[in-house]
Parts: C-alpha cells; structure tokens; sequence
C-alpha cells in the first residue's frame, strides 16, 4: 500500500513539475491606430517575454503600419516617460524571440506588396493564427 501511495505521489509531482515547466504563451492583438495604446501592448509584451513567455504579435487595421519600412511618423516617435517609439519596442521584442505578424487582410487593403514589411514580418496565416489562438496556455491581450 505504501508503494501504491508514493507512487501516486511520484506520478503527481512529475506532472505538476511538467505543468509548472510549460512556457506560457501570449498572443498580443494591435489594431489603434493610437500610438500611446500601440506603445502600451508593446510594453505589456515585452513585460510577459521578460517574465517567461512565448509572444506572437498580430498588427492589423492602422496598426500594421508598425510593420512598416517606412512607418508613419507616430509608429517611431518617442513618448513618455522612456523615449520609447510602438515600433522600436516592437524590434526589441522581435530580437527576443517574438514572431510578429500583419492580418491576412492588411497588405491587400493597403495595396501593398510583402516587401514593404520590416524584415521577420510577414502575413498571418488565418489557420495558423486561429490554432495559436485557441491553444491551452495561452493568453490573448488586444490593444
């Protein structure tokens, strides 16, 4: 009986060594065409990837303009209270490891081709994005 109860014991303690193990995942919405509300998912974001966790960015409507080479001037201009721009924050995250992408439907309604993207910026998948979306552990903030 003894051998039945730690192995229990065991058997539960890996798993919940497994599940504290998981990277939780974040998936963070843009469509503001605000810069201050660009600025404060980008920063949430990067508070989540400094703390552990695996974020995706999804930009559309006025807010893919992030994604652009040549961005608006409100996409780089510097705000307070670090003179931090929405899409220098953005870079930053990219350099850790974040995949960010523009809706399926942002460069057909711009008439734009891929090319006018930053480099490691492309069109979201719509399935690929619909799976990120509903995967367990997975957090999904909109801006």
């Amino acid at each position: 009986m003894k051998r039945l109860a730690y192995a229990a014991l065991t058997v539960m303690g890996l798993a919940g060594l497994a599940q504290a193990q998981e990277v939780p995942g974040l998936v963070t919405i843009v469509t503001s065409e605000d810069a201050q509300t660009q600025l404060m998912g980008m920063v949430l974001t990067m508070q989540a990837v400094q703390q552990g966790a695996k974020a995706h960015i999804m930009l559309c409507g006025p807010a893919g303009d992030l994604a652009l080479m040549e961005p608006p001037a409100s996409a780089t201009a510097p705000q307070q209270p670090r003179g931090m721009s929405p899409q220098g924050l953005m870079r930053q995250i990219m350099e850790a490891g974040a995949q960010v992408e523009v809706c399926a439907i942002y460069l057909p309604n711009k008439g734009a081709d891929p090319e006018v993207l930053l480099d490691g910026i492309s069109p979201a998948d719509p399935a690929a994005m619909a799976a990120r979306l509903l995967a367990p552990n997975v957090r999904i903030l909109t801006f």
